[in-house]
């Protein structure tokens, strides 16, 4: 008897390591990402930003987004349309250097995006364009966050906080690529 629990101790004290290992896997690359400085920010957002043949200034005290271990960065910022054609399409410039899911249906692969919004009758119907071609690459609904956190212009979660992308007081989840 004691030979047999001599066994099964010597596996759980091998396999043990490795469970944890494989189930922290999903969550390593979670927690690999962090918010970015405002410098790191900077260096990466345009102060103009291509957006469907025209440069339209940000609002780079606006600028929010989050930076993993190999320096990549997912990074949003308020686009000032007023007098562009862009006035009423687009309200954010979106750019993503590692593969990027909103929602639970647009997949963005790493690029630059404009990201506007429609009221809807559970949230915002939130679309998302490649920049500089305007073309549309899908939509998702942004929910009222709860319980509510203060409303902001745009607010790019860390994965390891509360993984979404907040538009005022709507949420909309996200997951990175690797």
């Amino acid at each position: 008897m004691s030979i047999m629990r001599c066994v099964r101790s010597l596996a759980i004290l091998f396999l043990l390591p490795l469970a944890l290992l494989a189930q922290d896997k999903n969550s390593s690359s979670r927690r690999e990402w962090r918010a970015a400085t405002t410098a790191e920010l900077q260096a990466v957002l345009p102060v103009r930003a291509p957006v469907d043949k025209e440069r339209i200034e940000t609002e780079m005290r606006s600028a929010t987004g989050v930076i993993n271990s190999r320096g990549q960065v997912i990074a949003a910022v308020v686009l000032i349309t007023a007098g562009y054609a862009a006035n009423g399409k687009y309200s954010y410039y979106l750019l993503a250097q590692s593969p990027l899911r909103l929602g639970t249906s647009i997949d963005l692969p790493a690029g630059a995006y404009a990201v506007g919004w429609t009221r809807a009758a559970d949230g915002l119907q939130v679309h998302v364009y490649e920049a500089e071609t305007g073309i549309e690459r899908g939509t998702a609904i942004a929910h009222p966050l709860s319980p509510p956190l203060p409303v902001v212009s745009v607010k790019l979660w860390p994965p390891a906080d509360r993984s979404f992308l907040q538009i005022g007081r709507f949420a909309l989840p996200y997951t990175v690529g690797e």
